[in-house]
């Protein structure tokens, strides 16, 4: 019973750790959504390509179409729960 104690010790040290928002919701009763599952950067950048695209598409600019298409794609990259940002990586030896 003591090693299962000390691994659930280590999960909820692992989880303040990288998360302390969530973490914080679970002790206090108020879960919020985990950081994977939070998408408002993402939603906003897909908002502002969108934008870009249709001022672009109505003031004949190609620039703005293209950056549009460019910031869609980053958009589409942020969606995706699979990838850690750079930062957080850690390095395997």
């Amino acid at each position: 019973m003591p090693y299962e104690h000390k691994a659930i010790e280590d999960i909820e040290a692992e989880t303040r750790r990288t998360d302390p928002r969530f973490a914080d919701g679970l002790r206090t009763g108020r879960p919020c959504a985990p950081r994977e599952y939070r998408r408002r950067l993402a939603w906003f950048l897909l908002a502002v390509s969108l934008a870009w695209i249709v001022i672009g598409i109505v003031l004949p600019q190609g620039l703005l179409i293209a950056a549009g298409l460019v910031l869609a794609g980053i958009s589409g990259g942020v969606f995706d729960p699979r990838l850690e940002p750079a930062r957080r990586r850690r390095r395997r030896a």
